[in-house]
């Protein structure tokens, strides 16, 4: 049996007033990163600018066995960023697992994720955050929905078709499930069943756990710097395998509300 090995290293230095251990954490921003040195230093910045003056957060990055020099970039930014905590894997593990470690990691009760290469845009997390606040509690997953790709045709092409087949045989409703900003419940996400590249269908999952999911317009920025990890027939091969699956645990499944009886009280989980 193959056992998982990873290191966390802490942030703290003065990028941001070091959090005490007693105050909450409110908000914990995923970013699963591999081979993204020339970009996550500055999504770091960005990210930490954006949330300064909110609720308490923290960052967590987790390098998935880079070998570009990203992992030294990250513990630089965590000798200067207090909020940020690196998680490093020993192996190469893909991008669901490293955003699975990040998030049985986080301390904050709602995750943010987001891609290491930065076409995500970090002031999109302010909108994701306001409406939730105002919205069914019932709704645990606010997907990023990424209106003006900034990829090449080719890749905007498969995506399109790749959502379409996907939308067809799966019924979640979601305009763009690739996009990696996304915020939703930790504890909910935790209960959901986890396979490689489960991070592609969280509406289709969230909502065969019973819960709602609502897709936001967000911001798609160029690639600054780096390479794709992936190229369209990798991704059409990987998708096509896990959609059957997908499909085969949703016609597999009944989740129905579920009423909680109290003495004076009825409550709907």
């Amino acid at each position: 049996m193959k056992t998982r090995q990873v290191t966390v290293e802490r942030g703290g230095g003065t990028g941001r007033a070091a959090t005490p251990a007693q105050e909450r954490i409110c908000l914990s921003v995923v970013i699963p990163v591999f081979n993204e040195k020339d970009n996550i230093a500055s999504l770091v910045r960005e990210t930490t600018a954006v949330l300064a003056s909110g609720p308490a957060f923290e960052i967590v990055c987790v390098d998935d066995h880079s070998d570009d020099g990203t992992l030294d970039v990250l513990r630089k930014l965590a000798s200067a960023f207090a909020s940020l905590r690196v998680i490093t894997h020993a192996h190469r593990r893909g991008q669901s697992a490293a955003m699975r470690t990040g998030i049985k990691a986080a301390r904050g009760p709602w995750i943010v994720t987001m891609d290491g290469d930065g076409q995500n845009d970090p002031a999109d997390i302010p909108g994701l955050l306001a409406t939730r606040s105002s919205t069914d509690p019932k709704v645990k997953l606010f997907a990023g929905w990424r209106v003006q790709r900034q990829d090449s045709g080719s890749k905007r092409w498969a995506s399109r078709w790749a959502n379409r087949i996907r939308g067809a045989l799966l019924r979640d409703r979601t305009p763009d499930t690739g996009c990696g900003l996304k915020l939703f419940e930790r504890a909910a996400f935790l209960d959901l069943p986890y396979f490689d590249h489960m991070h592609r269908y969280l509406p289709a999952l969230m909502q065969r756990a019973g819960w709602k999911t609502v897709s936001i317009p967000v911001r798609h920025r160029p690639r600054l710097a780096g390479v794709s990890k992936y190229n369209n027939l990798a991704r059409a091969l990987a998708g096509a395998y896990d959609l059957v699956g997908v499909t085969w645990l949703m016609r597999r499944s009944s989740v129905g509300d579920v009423q909680e009886i109290t003495p004076g009280k009825d409550a709907w989980q």
